[in-house]
């Protein structure tokens, strides 16, 4: 018996089809990929004189996105951006990915090419190349897994543990708007719904598809405009603390210089929050925060320049006392916590 289009689900047309599928839509191997998608595993020839980076990163329904908040084409986006991010805060420049598809039973066919359309939406504009993965059935949850690979020259590569007391804290973009934008989400708009604010309506955006700095994080590695590096997936107070622990060093924030967007701001406020604690203790803006030397700032000013519009905002600075602190208004006051597994 056929089944209709609109009704077919990924276990209807089973594994092996729904590989094809996939192999349909990668453009031909580059010539460092000898062997990609169909063997047992990859054959990839190194970049000549540099060090290769590797990064994983899974989002699980229920965890890391909602069907109701997020579209299908957002859920494949956002898996491969969360990698590009971490590659970009070691200063790398991507290569390929691996992806790894946990699939249910009743996801409709429809569904999975939208995965794969926000996946090769963004592989396609970082140049990252698809050379090969896995595709299990999954009894629980959708799960969307992906590895990355990224080059970078020696001694090009951001840490978390070069800052040192005196350097610069600078933060890309901005900070809490995708924390605003899930919470206006979860207020019952839903996947469909649209925020008559402008503001909003980005804060939105950067929750369904966040931008990886990838230029920015690569040009400050390349440049040597930066020490230390670290992305925001789980918030900009859980950067700084990372950065500070594995450096052995202390920071002070200045509340007043955070690159909050006033439409994030307005709604922390609106819903009893302080608008500088959300902003710090929010996640999945996927910004980069970066440890920059004095000696530096000429470098940094030719990143800026040469990232295509990218702000870059500078914040604080790391100290030799080992204290987390954010000054406001005259006093200070201790660094709040970012988002972390397993706790409530």
């Amino acid at each position: 018996m056929s089944t209709r289009a609109d009704e077919a689900t990924v276990a209807s047309l089973g594994e092996r089809e729904l590989i094809r599928r996939i192999r349909s839509r990668v453009a031909p191997s580059p010539a460092w990929l000898p062997v990609g998608i169909g063997d047992d595993a990859a054959v990839v020839i190194p970049a000549r004189g540099a060090l290769e980076v590797i990064a994983t990163d899974a989002c699980v329904e229920g965890i890391h996105f909602d069907p109701r908040f997020s579209s299908f084409h957002d859920i494949g986006w956002k898996a491969l951006a969360v990698n590009l991010s971490d590659l970009a805060s070691m200063g790398a420049a991507p290569r390929l990915a691996l992806l790894s598809l946990m699939l249910p039973d009743r996801l409709r066919l429809e569904d999975f090419d939208a995965i794969l359309d926000g996946f090769f939406d963004l592989a396609s504009r970082a140049s990252v190349t698809l050379a090969g993965g896995n595709i299990t059935r999954s009894p629980g949850p959708l799960a969307v897994d992906v590895t990355v690979t990224g080059s970078v020259r020696p001694r090009r590569v951001l840490t978390r543990a070069a800052a040192e007391p005196g350097h610069d804290i600078y933060v890309t973009g901005s900070v809490g708007a995708a924390a605003a934008g899930l919470g206006w989400l979860r207020e019952g708009a839903g996947t469909s719904g649209t925020p008559e604010s402008e503001g909003m309506a980005e804060c939105v955006a950067r929750y369904r598809r966040p931008d990886p700095r990838v230029r920015a994080g690569m040009l400050a590695g390349r440049n040597r405009a930066a020490s230390a590096g670290m992305d925001l997936s789980d918030g900009l107070a859980d950067a700084v603390r990372q950065i500070a622990e594995a450096s052995g060093v202390g920071a002070v924030l200045d509340a007043a210089s955070l690159p909050i967007p006033d439409a994030a701001a307005r709604w922390f406020t609106a819903h009893g929050q302080d608008a500088v604690h959300a902003a710090l203790a929010g996640g999945d803006d996927y910004e980069l925060l970066l440890a920059v030397p004095r000696r530096a700032r000429g470098r940094l000013a030719t990143v800026v320049r040469q990232s295509r519009g990218v702000p870059f905002t500078r914040i604080g600075q790391f100290t030799a006392a080992r204290e987390l602190l954010v000054r406001r208004d005259g006093a200070a006051e201790p660094l709040p916590a970012g988002f972390a597994h397993f706790t409530r």
